[in-house]
């Protein structure tokens, strides 16, 4: 029902944006896929590997860099992760207990404004994923956006601060049931009209299996839940294919974790891109969206002599004389079709007409060429 697809669709507008804008950067199916370099706790608890990653996400294409604003304290449980005893998935491999890895690898705070200021002089825009109110209200006049991780996508009332602040949310929505993701949506869309809506597998273990659960067909699924909502892929994968593959099925931001060397020691760095496979990975994108096109069917501004070399048209057979009668036996269907020759769908058309005009063998037929 083409009035009920409307009103849809007009609906959805009026819930949510179909453009995004963060900073001076608009963001929509139409545009250039942004790509945001999660550097998370890659920056090792110091300040000038902190800056330098800004500077070597820049120059590796990215444009933009987030930081995760947690603290030990209000993020994880000593005692619940100590009583759950082994640990679990990529934890497993950490030499230090949950909560002291989550405790070395805290943000320190006293450098927002200054990483801030480094960011805003190359152009490159600076954000968080806040996980704890005082982070919300310390970055607030700093950032232009918010990521939600998806760890957080059931605590709807930390999820309406974030969302009352009125800045473009990102939600990423790994290990997370549909419904718990409408509820997230509903909530975030409740007070913003600017979500940017994310698919995300949330295992981190650099296993090359994890290709196998990424599931990016959930973009399509959300497409259609959420008409011309900006849709995007939170990814932990290695390569390129999940990247491209999102972005094909319409995904136009990317947010993936970055480090300035992958044999460092820390929770991030092993499933992390690095300045090369991430400057590869914008390379292949910006090739891949040139590839895309805007879904019109014609013949393309390099296909113009194309047209003529392979396409067919029809000509004579043998030597014909003026005033020759056509018959089929007397024409061929051969390559290449000048412009206004005649195709040969149009045959019937010319059967049983005379030439005006003699013709050579092989020579093609035009329309002004019989009475």
């Amino acid at each position: 029902n083409v009035d009920l697809a409307s009103e849809i669709i007009i609906q959805a507008k009026m819930k949510y944006s179909h453009c995004i804008k963060i900073n001076n950067r608009e963001i929509d199916i139409n545009s250039p896929t942004y790509f945001v370099a999660d550097i998370a706790a890659n920056h090792n608890g110091d300040f000038d590997m902190a800056k330098k990653l800004i500077y070597l996400a820049k120059e590796s294409g990215a444009d933009a860099v987030k930081f995760q604003h947690f603290l030990a304290d209000k993020i994880v449980s000593d005692y619940g992760f100590k009583k759950l005893g082994s640990q679990a998935s990529h934890q497993s491999k950490w030499k230090k207990t949950v909560y002291e890895t989550y405790k070395e690898a805290e943000f320190n705070r006293d450098w927002n404004i200054l990483l801030a200021e480094e960011a805003k002089k190359i152009d490159i825009d600076y954000f968080t994923s806040p996980y704890d109110l005082e982070a919300l209200e310390e970055m607030d006049e700093i950032v232009p956006a918010y990521k939600i991780g998806s760890g957080d996508i059931t605590w709807l009332d930390f999820i309406s601060c974030i969302a009352k602040r009125g800045k473009p949310v990102m939600l990423a929505t790994g290990a997370s049931e549909l419904w718990e993701v409408e509820k997230a949506v509903d909530t975030i869309t409740k007070y913003n009209k600017d979500i940017i809506l994310m698919q995300c597998n949330t295992n981190y273990t650099a296993d090359m299996k994890n290709f196998a659960f990424i599931n990016l067909n959930v973009l399509k699924t959300y497409s259609t839940m959420y008409p011309g909502m900006v849709l995007g892929l939170s990814d932990h994968t290695f390569g390129h294919v999940t990247v491209l593959g999102a972005v094909t099925l319409g995904a136009r931001v990317i947010e993936k974790h970055f480090t300035a060397d992958n044999n460092q020691i820390g929770p991030d760095h092993a499933f992390s891109m690095n300045p090369k496979t991430w400057k590869e990975m914008v390379d292949r994108t910006r090739e891949l969206e040139l590839a895309l096109g805007n879904g019109i069917k014609r013949v393309e501004e390099n296909e113009q002599e194309t047209v003529v070399l392979q396409r067919r048209c029809i000509r004579a057979k043998a030597e014909l004389n003026s005033g020759t009668v056509l018959t089929e036996e007397e024409l061929d269907i051969l390559r290449p079709a000048p412009i206004n020759a005649i195709f040969p769908y149009q045959k019937d058309k010319i059967i049983g007409k005379k030439l005006n005009c003699p013709k050579q063998k092989g020579e093609e037929i035009y329309l002004s060429d019989l009475e």
